[in-house]
């Protein structure tokens, strides 16, 4: 019916990252059949707590071809008629996207994939599901995910459980003292291989991420003062809108790109030009999951990458905001960078320095206790 595997991550997924309790309404959206098995032990374990289960199973091939075929009257009436109603009912959302190929959607255009976002994500996940309920998305394993990873299917599995399954409660106390000191910060610097990009995050709010919204998780988030982002910053590969992108190189000035390289220019170009704010950055963070080492163009895992950052084109999160909108937001992510707080290192490369931050390296993270 189910292995046991997925019987503890959907334990987890209940009772840790959405606290689900009896009476409450859960939309499970599962995006491919992969992951079936996740999902009845998600059903399982809602019903076992005295909650209500909202199943919607959708096919990857299928939602490519309204995405394709889709514009702003056709997700308008997606949104007003049904989806947002839905999410309005939800208490909690848990979304699995077990699609086996990542690059699914890389015909879809930049003019659909806009009306797509404008019309219908926004409106649905960013303003309804993200402020309004208890919610956490994840991907699936498979076998092309594992080819991705560069690993046998068997071997990733056991990483992927790994990662997911991880004491996210370890992790919330060690992130306790990077971000009282983030919390006095001014500027940040990022300097390291083809990067020297500095901002200020003066006064801003700071998320701990230690497994209630992204699964796997394991980061510390917030968003660059708008204007203040300045000089020139490399990111490991990344896929985005189904397009991939084996590098990418951003140089800044006064918080905007004005140029750019990477292995997809034309691709690169168009996201640039979605609107005004896709130029400009939404969020930074640290990532912070001892078990993910390298990039697998899935952003979930990618951006919890130890000894990594990410700073991010495009739209702000309410709860960290900076005053920047955009259809788009793509995690780009940096990985190794020696880290300046206030002109101070606080970590080389991929490994915290100071003492006091020391308990987030990954060999304090994964010892036994």
């Amino acid at each position: 019916m189910y292995s046991e595997n997925d019987r503890q991550l959907a334990s987890q997924l209940i009772e840790h990252s959405v606290e689900l309790k009896k009476g409450e309404h859960v939309l499970i959206q599962c995006i491919g059949l992969n992951a079936i098995g996740l999902v009845r032990a998600l059903v399982r374990h809602t019903r076992d707590v005295g909650a209500h289960p909202f199943l919607k199973i959708e096919d990857p091939e299928t939602n490519r071809m309204l995405l394709e075929n889709g514009d702003e009257e056709f997700w308008r009436k997606q949104t007003e008629t049904e989806q947002l109603p839905l999410m309005k009912q939800m208490d909690a959302f848990i979304g699995i996207r077990a699609s086996e190929n990542i690059y699914e959607n890389s015909s879809v255009s930049n003019t659909a994939n806009k009306a797509y976002s404008d019309h219908f994500l926004n409106p649905v996940h960013f303003e309804e599901r993200v402020n309004n309920t208890k919610w956490a998305v994840l991907r699936y394993p498979s076998a092309a995910f594992a080819m991705n990873a560069k690993m046998s299917t068997e071997r990733f599995r056991q990483f992927y459980y790994d990662a997911c399954l991880f004491d996210y409660n370890k992790l919330r106390e060690a992130i306790k003292p990077l971000e009282q000191r983030l919390r006095t910060t001014d500027t940040v610097q990022l300097k390291g291989k083809d990067t020297d990009i500095e901002f200020s995050v003066k006064d801003q709010n700071w998320i701990p991420c230690y497994g209630k919204r992204n699964i796997p998780d394991g980061e510390l988030f917030s968003s660059p003062i708008l204007d203040s982002v300045n000089g020139h910053i490399t990111y490991s590969p990344s896929v985005y809108q189904g397009k991939p992108f084996e590098y990418v190189t951003l140089e800044v000035a006064n918080g905007v790109v004005n140029d750019f390289d990477s292995s997809n220019n034309d691709a690169l170009r168009e996201i640039l030009d979605t609107d005004e704010g896709a130029r400009r950055f939404g969020e930074f963070s640290f990532g912070l999951n001892p078990v993910i080492k390298h990039p697998m163009y899935d952003i979930l895992f990618d951006e919890k990458i130890t000894g990594s950052n990410h700073l991010t084109l495009g739209n702000d999160y309410e709860i960290a905001p900076n005053g920047n909108k955009s259809s788009i937001h793509w995690d780009l992510v940096c990985i190794g960078a020696d880290v300046y707080l206030d002109r101070t290192k606080i970590r080389e490369g991929r490994l915290f320095t100071e003492p006091e931050l020391a308990g987030l390296n990954p060999e304090q993270l994964l010892k036994k206790t």
